[in-house]
């Protein structure tokens, strides 16, 4: 869990909103591993973190052994296999079904993200956000059908089985932010009238040990946050 941390913990590097940040504390605290965890400001970046990720400059980044390790995917097949033999495993070992995360985690960060950055940062009025909202409905509502398919129709609580897996932790970092679009739109991001499995997974992750204290739940502080980002 975090807090000051020993010099053999990992370290990790970023800011409380950011989704892939998110992710990265959910697998930590599933793995139920000790680390510090540093908030960034953006407004002025650390030379710890220019320095641990000279390329893109980003959060999160993950310090352990004295190497930095930047993106979060990346991150989370990192702890996944340095700590193998503690916590429960993030990634199925059967190679179809780890393929088949992978894929499925992919997929999210390539249409999930895109539809958040429209609805929250990039877009100009309100039709341009309630384009990135139908973007992101239909995302979902594919995301919808994998589950069912991941799950047996719904019969098991998480995209990981049993358990919180990959590809849960790769959508759960964006509950925060869907809360606050919720509030902005009137509505769920994810409906339960018209994705009713992952609008129930969405409250089971929320209800999550491992997420609780990680995913923002305080609505009004995440909007108070944008505003200060788009002052910039």
């Amino acid at each position: 869990m975090a807090g000051a941390g020993n010099a053999d913990d990992p370290k990790l590097l970023g800011v409380w909103t950011s989704p892939f940040v998110i992710r990265v504390r959910i697998v930590l605290n599933l793995k139920g591993l000790a680390y510090e965890y540093v908030e960034e400001d953006l407004g002025s970046k650390s030379a710890l973190l220019v320095g641990s990720n000279p390329v893109h400059k980003t959060v999160p980044v993950l310090l352990h052994g004295g190497r930095a390790i930047n993106e979060s995917q990346i991150i989370l097949q990192y702890i996944d296999e340095v700590y193998s033999g503690t916590g429960p495993a993030v990634l199925p070992s059967d190679p179809y079904e780890r393929a088949t995360a992978r894929f499925w985690a992919a997929y999210i960060d390539d249409k999930v993200r895109s539809a958040w950055l429209g609805m929250v940062f990039t877009c100009k009025d309100e039709e341009e956000r309630a384009e990135a909202v139908a973007r992101a409905g239909e995302a979902l509502d594919t995301l919808e059908g994998a589950f069912g398919e991941c799950t047996e129709a719904g019969k098991k609580p998480f995209f990981g089985g049993d358990g919180i897996g990959f590809v849960d932790v790769v959508l759960g970092g964006y509950l925060g932010w869907f809360g606050a679009v919720a509030k902005i739109i009137g509505r769920r991001v994810i409906d339960p009238a018209r994705t009713p499995l992952l609008a129930a997974w969405e409250d089971r992750f929320r209800a999550a040990d491992v997420a609780k204290g990680v995913v923002p739940d305080d609505v009004d502080k995440v909007l108070a946050f944008l505003q200060v980002l788009l002052a910039r």
